[in-house]
């Protein structure tokens, strides 16, 4: 009997009670068993998910399509920013940029839960580099010595933070943020006198939730064992629906559309003038009559020119400012232009824009998986040391769980990636070279190292906007630059995103979302 004559058999309640439970119930709409029930074997779904939580310190960003690349002309020559339509999935970033405040929270964690003296590296490696300040023709002492832990810098962007810090920052907040949402939810005791390796990790928490339950895990063993959804005592689990995905640096796309803001551009389903900084119109003062005048961001107005005359200064900073002194842009995201320039996800590539995919475009990845049998362990565990890839640079903390890069064996009958390194895909890698398949006179290989014979190399990695340093250039969304990932200086900061699992909008309402618009005076389209 197919479906039809199915519900056409059935009384009225009951076809109104199948339909019901086949949209999304309590109940299977393949098996007709029943969902959360322990007598029949207690397979459980979370039926009253009701979206994702905003993390702390997170705007959402509603995705889509937009122009990448440069608005206007390119003064360098780079030639680096071509234009190109492309789409971003909708996501949340940080409203400000990470301050000192936060960054000086991460650091007072790391010197709570390690032991500095057996393991100094896990906190030499994640100190910012306050030398930074320092230059040869210019007194900046004062900046040395005090910007990172005054207070009166208390909240103004952290700087002297490189690339692979800023990765590690991120890493640190998503289990903060996650155990944190435990302790909320009643399901874990807080646990004060957490060290070294016996601290709470969410990948350890999701995929070796036994580690969780040992006697030496005190804090965490006994932690109201209440799970919203039965079988009281299981750990917490990815289809709960209740942790948060990563927190992690956004990538160059997603910082570039999330900076432009032309939400408020919008008219119905397309942009009609889209911005050349983060703000509509492309003056750098604020025409608001009660803030006419005021400068719209932090930067150099031209040489030696970083704060206007004394009496009218133009942005009140000599260097950077406080974050949200200045207007937000239409996302109701703070300092996309000016103050400080961002650390993005992606390796530098001059031609990026013609390489990478239509759909949330990246250079960079290096796919990897859990290494069961790092140093000879035989079986997946936890980390009791910090996992090095080089002298100087930690891959993983004590109480992580190790990985290592995924082999060509294990992808044999894959069609969508083969290896692990993608960094130099189609732009670096032998297979792009001009010398591929060209031999030697001996007949050997012809070698050719893409980062011998240029600045950019697989290491390199793209930062985003204008900062205190800069001119009015460099504000411009569409602009990017490029810096060695070890590296860090006194312009550059960052802040954080994460994905949006899920619908791509806020407001799942489907009635609402397909409303017919309406013309307002201004004859522009909305959803009121």
């Amino acid at each position: 009997m197919n479906r039809l004559n199915f519900l056409k058999s059935l009384s009225p309640a009951l076809a109104a009670a199948f339909m019901l439970s086949s949209c999304g119930g309590d109940s299977s709409n393949t098996t007709g068993w029943s969902y959360n029930d322990s007598d029949n074997g207690g397979f459980s779904v979370n039926t009253d998910y009701e979206g994702q939580e905003t993390g702390p310190g997170l705007v959402f960003v509603e995705g889509g399509t937009f122009t990448m690349g440069r608005v206007e002309q390119d003064v360098y020559q780079d030639w680096d920013n071509i234009p190109r339509q492309v789409s971003v999935q909708s996501f949340y970033i940080d409203e400000n940029e990470i301050t000192n405040t936060d960054y000086r929270e991460y650091l007072y964690w790391i010197r709570r839960v390690f032991d500095i003296d057996y393991y100094p590296e896990i906190l030499t490696t994640a100190l910012p580099d306050t030398l930074v300040w320092r230059d040869e023709l210019s007194y900046n002492e004062m900046y040395v010595e005090n910007y990172f832990r005054h207070p009166a810098y208390n909240f103004y962007p952290v700087v002297g933070v490189s690339w692979i810090q800023a990765m590690k920052y991120c890493s640190w907040r998503t289990d903060r943020v996650n155990e944190n949402i435990l302790i909320e939810q009643g399901i874990f005791n807080e646990f004060p006198d957490q060290s070294d390796a016996d601290h709470f990790n969410t990948e350890v928490y999701l995929y070796k939730s036994g580690e969780y339950t040992q006697q030496n895990k005190a804090g965490l063993e006994d932690h109201n064992p209440n799970s919203p959804f039965g079988d009281e005592g299981r750990p917490v689990r990815i289809e709960d629906g209740i942790l948060l995905p990563k927190y992690r640096l956004p990538t160059e796309a997603e910082w570039e559309y999330a900076a432009y803001g032309n939400v408020g551009s919008r008219v119905y389903n397309r942009v009609t003038d889209a911005n050349k900084f983060t703000w509509n119109g492309s003056a750098s003062r604020n025409p608001e009559a009660d803030q006419r005048g005021d400068m719209l961001a932090n930067f150099k107005r031209g040489r030696g020119d970083y704060m206007g005359t004394g009496g009218w200064l133009n942005d009140q900073a000599a260097t950077t400012m406080q974050v949200k002194f200045y207007p937000p842009n239409d996302y109701g995201l703070y300092d996309m232009a000016g103050n400080v320039a961002e650390w993005v996800m992606d390796v530098y590539r001059p031609l990026t824009l013609e390489d990478v995919r239509g759909l949330n475009p990246y250079r960079g990845n290096e796919f990897k998986t859990w290494d069961k049998d790092y140093q000879g362990l035989g079986a997946l565990e936890v980390l009791q040391e910090p996992q090095m890839d080089t002298d100087s640079n930690i891959v993983a903390l004590p109480g992580e769980l190790p990985r290592r890069a995924v082999t060509e064996e294990e992808n044999l009958n894959r069609r969508n990636y083969k290896k692990s390194d993608y960094r130099d895909h189609v732009d670096g890698d032998k297979q792009s070279s001009i010398y591929y398949d060209a031999e030697t006179e001996e007949g050997e290989p012809l070698m050719y190292d893409y980062a011998t014979t240029t600045l950019v190399g697989n290491t390199t990695r793209v930062y985003k906007g204008g900062s205190w340093k800069d001119n009015a250039y460099w504000l411009s969304p569409g602009t990017r630059r490029f810096l060695e990932e070890d590296q860090s200086t006194d312009f550059i900061g960052f802040r954080c995103a994460m994905d949006r699992v899920g619908f791509q909008n806020l407001d799942s309402d489907r009635e609402k979302r397909h409303k017919k618009p309406k013309r307002d005076k201004f004859k522009r389209y909305n959803y009121n």
